[in-house]
């Protein structure tokens, strides 16, 4: 690395030797160095922890996080960097299942760090001709990955604003007065949306100010899937209340149970009554990669939008996320555009057409697609596919070793590469027709948790459901993740509810 620095050493437009260059190249050097033994090197080894717990007062003081009037020294400023690192989660370590984002793609993560040091913004070609040309091809071959030959898109910051978009678009389409005119423009409008969709959903109302007493939240079955037939219900309930239903928002993939909506049923519905239909499917997406999973989104082509996190399951890294429509019409733009005459000039030299940044709602816009981009020219659409086939069979490896070991018991069989469990510990078991025993398991989870993380072994999520006590939501998707880690996973949580 100080080879690189050596080379970048010289003059500077001024003509003087750019000593402050030289200094914080240096830096940057030594600090790479410490960011990739603490960060990368340990945070993927899984003799490492995964997360290395300090209570809050305590935390605090060990990173000494007061902001003085002079600054700090080269050396110590070091030592800033690998605290950073050593008392942060290792989310790329192969022991932490707590989010629906984990592991480490190092194309992805080159991608990552060449993104932040070109440190551009991507709203104009004259200003990020690179990334504008990057970002239409990688949006067209998730489209088609959708199966759509034609369409739009845009990258979001996360899955919440693709939410949105989705809802906001759907509004415009339907009531474009309401751009200039706003709320008086509108009658009152009504979202459908199932009972185990993202909250997002509800934040989009409220955002939006359609209200988030008008979402109407549709019934699901006992895997989490949407009933259509509650859907149709639900219109009519609306539209009696004297709602315009205008917006029904599908999951692929839901963030609890991992559920997938019937897609073609909800489609029929959506096309019968004139109705935009989204689909969220930033966690399940991914799916459509693989030929032997594609089929629990069926039907997504019939939607009129659809949001994806390919930093999800593909670990691109945060963050990337993508909107997407099938429209041709322009819609995204018309809807979000303000023509801002500094940016978005008529007369430019150049197509002001690849001048993009007017379909969001952003003006600074971070570069999202690199990383995707650079992974996906390392491991091409066959390596991505077999990255999604190899999570759900880690999944199905899991879900089967817990059958066979008492205290395990799962939620329900898995539909995606989410395995939701209890675990009943020795002193519970047996005793389920107790008065006491569903108080007593929904503390089982949160004493595991706690254990877990203090020790520093692993990581995973827990929650209650619709009436059910707590019970953990065992993510498995990292291509790091053995099964050597999966059973490691199961005989540590044997191990910390032994005594509860």
């Amino acid at each position: 690395m100080n080879d690189v620095v050596n080379g970048c050493n010289g003059h500077h437009d001024d003509g003087h030797p750019g000593s402050g260059h030289e200094e914080g190249q240096r830096f940057l050097a030594e600090a790479f160095r410490a960011i990739v033994e603490e960060a990368i090197c340990k945070g993927v080894d899984a003799k490492e922890k995964v997360c290395e717990w300090q209570d809050p007062a305590d935390l605090s003081a060990l990173l000494d996080l007061d902001l003085r009037d002079d600054g700090e020294s080269h050396d110590q400023l070091l030592r800033r960097v690998r605290d950073v690192a050593k008392y942060s989660v290792k989310t790329s370590h192969p022991r932490f299942f707590n989010q629906l984002f984990a592991g480490v793609d190092y194309h992805a993560l080159a991608g990552r760090v060449l993104t932040e040091t070109l440190n551009t913004s991507q709203y104009t070609y004259e200003v990020a001709p690179v990334f504008v040309l990057m970002e239409s091809v990688v949006l067209q071959k998730l489209r088609s990955l959708v199966g759509w030959r034609e369409g739009d898109g845009i990258f979001c910051p996360g899955g919440s604003m693709s939410n949105m978009f989705g809802m906001n678009v759907a509004r415009f389409r339907a009531f474009p007065g309401v751009k200039q005119q706003g709320m008086w423009a509108l009658p009152r409008l009504a979202v459908f949306t199932s009972a185990e969709s993202h909250y997002s959903v509800k934040k989009s109302a409220s955002f939006l100010g359609i209200g988030t007493d008008n979402v109407f939240i549709v019934k699901v079955d006992k895997r989490g899937c949407m009933v259509p037939e509650d859907l149709v219900a639900k219109i009519e309930d609306a539209k009696s209340q004297g709602a315009e239903p205008f917006f029904v928002s599908a999951t692929s993939g839901t963030t609890v149970q991992g559920a997938f909506d019937p897609l073609d049923r909800i489609a029929d519905v959506c096309q019968e009554r004139g109705l935009w239909m989204h689909v969220d499917a930033a966690w399940g997406g991914s799916a459509l990669f693989s030929k032997k999973h594609k089929h629990l989104v069926k039907g997504i082509q019939r939607a009129d939008s659809v949001a994806w996190n390919p930093h999800k399951m593909l670990t691109t890294g945060l963050q990337c996320s993508v909107f997407l429509t099938k429209d041709t019409t322009n819609l995204l733009k018309q809807c979000h555009c303000a023509n801002a005459t500094y940016l978005f000039q008529q007369d430019k030299f150049y197509d002001i057409n690849l001048d993009t940044g007017d379909k969001t709602i952003q003006c600074g816009r971070k570069v999202d697609c690199l990383k995707l981009w650079l992974m996906w020219k390392a491991v091409g659409t066959k390596g991505l596919a077999e990255r999604v086939d190899r999570a759900f069979a880690n999944a199905r490896y899991l879900a089967e070793e817990m059958e066979k070991r008492e205290g395990f018991e799962l939620v329900g069989e898995p539909q995606f590469v989410n395995v939701c469990f209890w675990f009943v510990p020795p002193s519970l078991r047996g005793k389920k027709n107790s008065a006491d025993y569903s108080e007593q398991l929904s503390k089982v989870a949160p004493a595991i948790k706690e254990r877990m993380v203090k020790r520093g072994t692993m990581m995973v999520g827990y929650q209650p459901l619709n009436g059910l006590v707590n019970f953990f939501r065992m993510v498995v998707h990292s291509p790091q993740v053995s099964q050597k880690d999966l059973d490691f996973f199961l005989d540590e949580i044997e191990h910390l509810g032994s005594d509860l």
